[in-house]
């Protein structure tokens, strides 16, 4: 048997209840994108800021290392990513989410959405 590569959504496996518990955090290996309401909702941004420019706003958390990119076609933030893989909100040695109470929308509705709707880089891929 092998692990699914979270980077190749072809090996991810079918989700089921259950799968979270003693993951690697394989979903928060993936680019996050988030919404100005995400990050008012995890404190990053008030109401004010976001409805005066959301381009300062992705100017000032791109200095603090939040995010990556801002696109401002469809209005969403890219998070940055420690190395190049873990999301900035994931506990290093834990690997749980430092802000699971107040995270993205996206991240409360994976697997439903993503990459692949329905199947989760966790467990283990069958050989």
């Amino acid at each position: 048997m092998k692990h699914p590569d979270p980077q190749k959504p072809s090996t991810w496996n079918p989700y089921k209840k259950g799968m979270c518990e003693g993951c690697f955090a394989g979903c928060c290996t993936l680019p996050l994108e988030v919404s100005a309401y995400d990050l008012i909702r995890l404190g990053l941004v008030t109401e004010d800021e976001a409805a005066a420019s959301l381009k300062k706003v992705a100017r000032r958390l791109s200095k603090e290392g939040v995010i990556r990119s801002y696109h401002a076609k469809s209005g969403l933030f890219i998070v940055e990513q420690r190395r190049g893989r873990d999301c900035v909100f994931l506990d290093e040695k834990s690997r749980l989410c430092t802000v699971y109470e107040k995270r993205p929308e996206v991240c409360r509705t994976f697997p439903k959405i993503g990459p692949r709707p329905g199947f989760c880089p966790g467990g283990r891929a069958r050989a």
